[in-house]
């Protein structure tokens, strides 16, 4: 071999040493930095996506799942907070209407205040007579007759078709003496009493003019004229639960 040959050769290799690469080949493709970091990156958001596809979403949908019942507990314990408000509230409304039932039945009459109704009449009217005079007229009471000795409930409509079988009632022929004066002012009293009472069937006639005296037998009108008032009294009472039934059952159609 000659030295131009040597020369040649040199040439030649370094030929072959450009052609040759000086990243890694795999498949044909040059590894070269910039695809490694392409590789690198493309792997890291596989990762990533793995990682949420199979440990984030799971957690986030049983987060959820919690999020929804712990959701559902809070209303229910909502619903039942306002479910013991209305039954407070029910109780409350409960208490009113027992007191209110308390307060209604306390306007009417009842054995005890039918037992004394005489004496409080004679105490009424004896209450609105004053000293004067000798022949100043004196207002009393004259007739006091219970209808029937024990009450009867009420269910001919005359009261109202609510109250039918409800109330019983004592009914009382009464007859007073006075001036007009004396009168007007009795009946008001007797409506100012406690107990639930109804006048009825109301007249008034003139009273005959008695004597001075029992010595003088001629009777001489002085002062006032006296009036002879007769009415009937009415007293009302409640009927207990058993006798409702009772006066339901006797009013109630026969089949």
């Amino acid at each position: 071999m000659t030295l131009s040959d040597d020369l040649n050769f040199a040439e030649h290799g370094g030929e072959f040493d450009q052609a040759t690469p000086a990243s890694p080949v795999l498949f044909g493709i040059a590894f070269t930095p910039k695809i490694i970091g392409i590789l690198v990156g493309v792997i890291g958001l596989a990762g990533a996506g793995y990682i949420l596809l199979n440990l984030l979403m799971p957690a986030w949908e049983s987060y959820q799942q919690q999020q929804a019942k712990s959701s559902e507990l809070q209303g229910q314990i909502e619903q039942k907070k306002a479910n013991i408000k209305q039954i407070d509230k029910v109780k409350d409304e409960l208490a009113q209407a027992k007191q209110q039932k308390v307060q209604v039945l306390g306007l009417f009459a009842n054995e005890k205040t039918l037992d004394t109704l005489l004496l409080d009449m004679n105490r009424l009217i004896e209450s609105g007579n004053t000293p004067t005079s000798f022949n100043a007229v004196r207002a009393k009471l004259k007739k006091f007759v219970p209808v029937s000795q024990k009450p009867e409930p009420v269910i001919d409509g005359t009261l109202g078709l609510q109250v039918n079988g409800k109330l019983q009632r004592s009914s009382i022929n009464a007859e007073i003496t006075g001036t007009y004066e004396q009168t007007q002012s009795i009946i008001r009293n007797i409506e100012r009493l406690q107990p639930l009472l109804i006048v009825k069937d109301y007249q008034s006639t003139l009273a005959p003019v008695e004597s001075r005296s029992p010595l003088d037998k001629t009777p001489v009108q002085i002062g006032p004229t006296a009036i002879n008032t007769s009415f009937q009294l009415q007293v009302l009472m409640p009927l207990s639960p058993e006798e409702v039934a009772a006066a339901a059952a006797k009013t109630a159609p026969k089949k």
